[in-house]
């Protein structure tokens, strides 16, 4: 084992080392162990893994460090693996996430933990977005060492679950722009641009591409998708989500789907951050504490009785003002022994043709609605995040409301939409969102889905629409807890457009909703009735424990994807959405400065002629170089393909080392 010096040190309360993890076919695999700074000569720790390619040295180092610091205090070590081809990790990128190289290797990475002298041989994995994706792709393959999982922020259904296609709808993600780069660059600190790895990184094909070519459902998800194989896992799982986060929906499903495992979850008010981290929304909380007990239980054998304790933890919201500077969600906590509960109720309102929610159906009618495809910004940029009041969008949508409630009414679960409608084009995407609309007329979003029309049947096997006639759309939408106030009204708006979350269908179209009697469209809520207040379970959690930072180490910039800023030229009736940010870590060694730009564009009266535009660029500064990545996106359609190009660069202090660039054509399959 060769100490960890190359880097930033670590605090006082934790020892830092750099391993290699020798694989079948020679490559090596870096990663970083952390141990109590006062751990004895012969002592021996459970490992707990956290794999993923967001490089641990100059990418995710002073988070790694802060999240440790707590369990490693408490008698774990904590490894952090590069995947193949990324951060100081040998080998060629894979062609994919969670590729079959990938997971493989990590069995490999699994058993040599295990079989450390400092380990006990019991090895659990956490991890939040890709690690905890990988924490249940593990879990799936059953390697014998591993005995516990912790995911937090990820889902089980690779296609619609996802980021690539949402619902089934493609979305192009800032998240392809910074894999693309981030795959480019070499080891730190040294960045090496010797021929080798430069033809390992830079010169692989980037991932979008990959994607763009798998448009519907198969073998390409589902090999990675829990949902359907709910029995592939035997060991305990804790899943962590939030209700600002667009993987929730999973926390519920696996503990639905695999009744005879130990399954824990909480959902609370945080978005795609670690719950002690979570600022805006909150409140953070500890978790790491339940992460703790659950180690305890799993990896050291300890009886403390959380398998027998409810099996999810919820933060059931109160209602608010919408926007984007919620510093505390106002709700509590809540616990149910299992999902879905038995009281659990389903209400179901019918969409009328005086454009209410009732009980009853009404007369029987049919609302025709014109596509504008440049609107639904104001959902945000993936069924999560704040957002703002829904009625500029909801003025391009089919609004149905309740009268005023007279009393408080608990919405705990999935609501959907089942729709009776029509187009007159070959393709229309659905989309619902939930709303509480206040006495003032403010509408806050609860919840929103939406379904590619193609998939109404199958996401495997898309089908056309015949213009005019009616179908079945069944738009499911996230997971949610909110409780509508005495005096709120409940708003369904129903569209066609959700830009620029989603890429626009191709063609200028009406659409209509049928309402009524016979066969009209429903909204779906499940509701939970109060319990009395003795059989209320109100857990209480700590506040976060003060930050553990690596020293002589800083951090400054703002989140990815940043707010937008959306223009609307009248005279070409298009539609521009643009975001940009800025990140810079300084370290012992240098600075790191991360720098993204995306643009969307639409014009109404030519939708299958979107398009995207991002620059990316990664600086390294170190002393006497500075090497800097730097790729452009260029993502346009028409009513057939869609148009890929993608160009890298890589300069050392100002001189051009390296370029290259892709070029491809990919037909549209129902998108």
């Amino acid at each position: 084992m060769t100490p960890r010096s190359s880097v930033a040190p670590a605090s006082a309360g934790m020892r830092v080392e750099e391993a290699w993890i020798p694989m079948p076919d020679g490559v090596r695999l870096a990663v970083n162990l952390f141990f109590p700074a006062d751990a004895e000569p012969g002592q021996r720790f459970p490992p707990i893994l956290e794999y993923l390619p967001y490089r641990k040295d100059d990418g995710l180092w002073e988070r790694e460090h802060d999240v440790y610091s707590y369990v490693v205090a408490r008698g774990y070590a904590c490894a952090f693996v590069d995947i193949r081809g990324t951060g100081r990790s040998e080998g060629r990128i894979p062609d994919r996430e969670y590729s079959e190289q990938e997971l493989s290797d990590g069995e490999v990475v699994i058993a040599w933990l295990a079989a450390q002298p400092w380990s006990t041989g019991n090895v659990g994995m956490w991890g939040i977005s890709w690690s905890g994706f990988n924490a249940i792709h593990m879990a799936m393959r059953r390697p014998p060492a591993l005995r516990a999982i912790l995911p937090m922020m990820a889902t089980d259904d690779l296609f619609t679950g996802d980021i690539h296609y949402i619902d089934g709808c493609m979305h192009l993600d800032e998240w392809v722009l910074m894999m693309d780069v981030l795959n480019a660059m070499t080891p730190a600190p040294e960045y090496p641009l010797d021929d080798e790895v430069l033809a390992n990184r830079f010169d692989t094909e980037p991932w979008l591409p990959r994607y763009l070519r798998e448009q519907r459902d198969g073998p390409f998800w589902t090999v990675g998708s829990l949902d359907r194989r709910w029995d592939s896992i035997e060991i305990p799982v804790f899943h962590i989500g939030g209700w600002y986060d667009g993987y929730r929906d999973a926390v519920p499903r696996m503990i639905q789907h695999m009744p005879d495992t130990v399954v824990k979850g909480m959902v609370g008010p945080w978005n795609h951050t670690f719950p002690h981290m979570a600022d805006r929304p909150g409140p953070a909380i500890e978790w790491r504490q339940e992460a703790v007990r659950w180690w305890d239980r799993w990896l050291k054998d300890e009886s403390n009785g959380i398998e027998d304790e409810p099996r999810l933890a919820l933060f059931v919201r109160d209602t608010y003002p919408s926007g984007d500077d919620m510093a505390d969600i106002p709700g509590r906590w809540r616990t149910e022994d299992t999902w879905p509960p038995s009281r659990l109720q389903e209400r179901v309102l019918h969409l009328r043709s005086d454009r209410s929610l009732g009980q009853d159906p009404g007369q029987a009618d049919a609302h025709r609605l014109r596509y504008v495809p440049g609107v639904g910004m104001g959902a945000g940029w993936w069924w999560g995040e704040l957002t703002p009041d829904q009625s500029p969008d909801d003025q391009f949508a089919l609004v149905y409301e309740t009268p005023p409630l007279d009393e408080d009414l608990e919405v705990t679960g999935m609501p959907k939409a089942v729709l009776s409608a029509e187009a007159d084009a070959l393709l229309a995407h659905w989309f619902a969102r939930l709303s509480d609309v206040s006495p003032d007329g403010e509408a806050t979003l609860v919840a929103g889905g939406g379904l590619n029309g193609a998939h109404r049947e199958s996401t495997e096997r898309p089908r056309a629409l015949e213009p005019g006639a009616i179908d079945r759309f069944d738009v499911p939408m996230r997971f949610t807890s909110w409780v509508f106030p005495a005096g709120h009204r409940i708003r369904l708006a129903i569209s066609n457009a959700q830009w620029p979350m989603i890429w626009p269908t191709p063609d200028p179209m009406t659409t209509a909703v049928h309402v009524g009697t016979g066969d009209g469209s429903q909204l779906i809520l499940p509701v939970l009735p109060a319990l009395p207040p003795e059989e209320r379970l109100e857990p209480t959690y700590p506040a976060p424990s003060p930050p553990a930072p690596p020293p002589g180490v800083t951090s400054t910039g703002s989140g990815f994807p940043g707010p937008p800023t959306v223009e609307r030229d009248e005279a070409r009736g298009e539609t521009t959405a643009r975001w940009s940010g800025t990140f810079r870590t300084e370290y012992p060694w240098g600075a790191v400065t991360v720098e993204e730009t995306m643009t969307y564009g639409v014009e109404d009266a030519r939708p299958a002629e979107a398009w995207a535009t991002g620059d990316a660029v990664n600086t390294a500064e170190i002393p006497g170089r500075r090497v800097v990545w730097r790729t452009h996106l260029d993502l346009r359609s028409d009513r057939s393909d869609f148009h890929y190009q993608y160009g890298r660069e890589l300069l050392e202090n100002g001189r051009l080392v390296r370029r290259r660039d892709w070029n491809e054509r990919i037909p549209r399959d129902h998108q």
